[in-house]
């Protein structure tokens, strides 16, 4: 998804970067534009909200730069990432992503379902062996940075991690190649360091917490200072009068960052045996404090350069003196904005591919909608003809002899009925539908069951022991062996909601009759994607197969997804459940399902939508015509409530209660097997 204009953004902990990148026509790359928007205290100050304080940066980025019209891509910190290397053995090319999947497993310290990754293989032509770099973050860390990013108006089509991106930044910049000497870029940040190996055409990355914010605790542990005097006191250090006891207090830190990079450098040496690292490139703000290019070359005993200026980029008169200055900050940013342009060495992106399929089709339906369009216009098109000559057909005057001939036949079908020879029937099924109505009669009660014990245990596990979740909505719909037609023909013409139109997908459920369940809920507990896991999410794993109920639950892969998270700021904001008992309650009146405001209207739990039913009303299985299995709809009418109903729910939120609300879906199977010979 290569761009001929990109933004590359890098969400810092003392400042959002920016810089916007541009192709000339010669093949150049030109900056647009830039921003370096510093939050007013750093991130790791105590007690700093630090997502409020994220938020009004990134507003303020949105506010006075133009971001619409390019590529964006943002990167996430590397201490709250993975980055992960192993050797691959020797397979078949095509084998490699299956390999490299099991490295994943393997690697990765979290469920596989649990994490958005990518990776990407490194070969040196000198070396028949493959290395794999997996990179990962987990899926919640993830959608908390959408969360933040979509509260100001962004939408990333890149994510990348941070390390990650200093090294497409230089690899770019300083034109990286196989024969480059081995290369340590070290990137300071305010609570981590990156430290990103390039050699060889391979690259290797570790993240330790040792940064910026460890300088300034030895000078609040010193000096007795708050933490705001003791941040400026350091970025002030070689101007104060006081340098030499403020260097002295640094000191320990000074020595901790120079084991930490030799301890990484000892441990990629004994993972490559050949390894030659001849110089350093420093990165990041901290690496503004004088003395420490000198110290670490005493230490390291290795040339250590410093980020000045970037030398592949045309930048204009006015722009060249601030940019330069700020080479330092920017390198992330500048490696997101190259990978946005194609440009990047190492192509991982950590978006999750549900949104990256939703940004792409929500970028091209208008094509589809011109599509449509000239679908239209051609149709009319091929139908004009067969009007003309219709109309022409139908202003020639009568043959006699035709007519005589029709009037003929029409007599002879009216002496025909008078004799009761033919007539008009219709078939009445009635009697049919009435004898299937009471047809799986017990499965909804069953699924309502199983909804109350998923509540039930939730309930004991809640750590605050109150109700651990509020139901919204709970619907299903019945689909027969046809399966779902309405969803297919959606999928044929306009792939459906996520994705691009094409062929009808595989219905692995195919000659069997099942019920889609869809269930909203809401919870306040503290961990909420992490509660749904442990509570309804492995409710419906153990109990997917059970002696004595006549159906298999079935779920994808990820069954739920989050729908908004919402926190209350005052009482006047804080959540009533409306009584489903009074169906005029005025907290009823709201828009259905709305989280986190007033409730919404309960909704009606016996709404049962039929796909693949026969045509009778009533609280009833699929109906038949004759063997035949109809593809109309019906709603049901009964009331699930009056079967079983469900405790009530918490009448109101307390201010600083964060409220989250989820979709949970599952499929009931009904035939658990495909009999041979069934009607299908």
């Amino acid at each position: 998804m290569a761009s001929s204009i990109c933004w590359g953004i890098e969400v810092g902990a003392g400042a959002v970067k920016a810089i916007k990148l541009s192709i000339e026509s010669g093949g150049g790359v030109e900056v647009l534009d830039y921003a370096i928007v510093p939050h007013k205290r750093v991130l790791s100050t105590p007690d700093l909200d630090q997502d409020d304080a994220t938020r009004v940066a990134l507003g303020t980025l949105v506010s006075q730069h133009d971001l619409s019209g390019a590529v964006i891509g943002v990167s996430v910190p590397g201490h709250s990432s993975f980055a992960r290397f192993a050797k691959l053995p020797p397979v078949e090319k095509k084998k490699i992503p299956e390999i490299v999947k099991f490295e994943a497993v393997q690697q990765i310290p979290f469920p596989i379902e649990e994490v958005e990754w990518d990776y990407q293989t490194f070969a040196s032509p000198d070396s028949p062996d493959v290395e794999v770099g997996i990179f990962a973050i987990t899926r919640e860390r993830i959608v908390q940075q959408l969360s933040m990013l979509r509260d100001v108006g962004i939408t990333p089509d890149y994510v990348n991690l941070s390390p990650v991106a200093a090294y497409n930044a230089l690899a770019y910049d300083l034109q990286f190649t196989e024969k480059t000497p081995g290369t340590v870029i070290l990137d300071v940040g305010t609570t981590s360091t990156d430290l990103i190996v390039a050699e060889a055409g391979r690259v290797w990355v570790r993240t330790f917490p040792i940064g910026g914010h460890a300088f300034t605790e030895a000078l609040v542990e010193q000096f007795k200072l708050s933490y705001i005097k003791a941040e400026k006191l350091k970025r002030e250090a070689e101007s104060s009068k006081h340098a030499r006891h403020v260097f002295q207090a640094m000191r320990p830190v000074f020595m901790d960052l120079a084991q930490e990079i030799q301890r990484s450098l000892g441990y990629y040496a004994s993972l490559h045996k050949d390894a030659n690292l001849v110089r350093l490139i420093g990165l990041g703000s901290t690496f503004e404090l004088p003395g420490l290019r000198r110290y670490l070359k005493q230490q390291l005993q290795m040339d250590v350069y410093r980020l000045d200026e970037f030398k592949r980029v045309n930048l204009a008169e006015d722009q060249k003196q601030a940019i330069n200055k700020s080479a330092l900050q920017m390198t992330t940013a500048y490696g997101m904005a190259v990978q946005g342009l194609g440009m990047d060495t190492i192509k991982a992106n950590l978006m999750p591919s549900a949104i990256i399929r939703d940004s792409m089709w929500r970028k091209k339906k208008w094509w589809f909608g011109m599509a449509a369009a000239l679908g239209v216009a051609s149709g009319l098109a091929w139908q004009i003809r067969p009007m003309l000559d219709s109309s022409a057909v139908a202003s020639e005057p009568q043959d006699p002899v035709v007519r005589r001939a029709m009037d003929a036949l029409s007599k002879a079908q009216g002496n025909a009925r008078d004799a009761g020879v033919v007539g008009s029937s219709q078939t009445d099924y009635s009697a049919a539908n009435m004898v299937v109505l009471l047809e799986d009669r017990e499965i909804y009660g069953q699924i309502v069951d199983d909804l109350g014990q998923m509540f039930v245990q939730a309930d004991q596990l809640s750590q605050d022991k109150k109700p651990a979740f509020e139901l919204v909505s709970f619907n299903t719909k019945y689909i027969g062996p046809d399966g779902d037609s309405a969803a297919a023909i959606e999928s044929l013409l306009y792939g459906g909601r996520n994705g691009m139109a094409g062929e009808i997908p595989d219905d692995p459920f195919e000659g069997r009759r099942r019920i889609k369940i869809e269930l909203v809920v809401k919870t306040t507990q503290p961990d909420p994607q992490q509660f749904l896991l442990s509570t309804m999410n492995q409710w419906l794993i153990e109990n997917a197969q059970r002696e004595g109920i006549p159906y298999e639950i079935f779920t994808d892969e990820q069954p739920w997804e989050m729908v908004s998270s919402e926190k209350i700021e005052s009482e006047d904001d804080g959540t009533a459940v409306a009584d489903p008992t009074r169906p005029n309650d005025r907290r009823n009146r709201g828009r259905r399902g709305e989280p986190g405001r007033g409730g919404g209207r309960m909704p009606d739990l016996g709404e049962v939508e039929e796909v693949g039913a026969g045509g009778n009303d009533g609280f009833s299985g699929p109906t038949r015509r004759g063997n035949k299995r109809s593809g109309r709809n019906n709603r049901s009418g009964g009331d699930i409530r009056k079967i079983a109903p469900l405790p009530d729910r918490p009448a109101a939120y307390e201010p600083g209660t964060t409220i989250t609300t989820f979709k949970v879906t599952w499929n009931a199977i009904l035939d658990l097997e495909v009999k041979e010979g069934e009607d299908q």
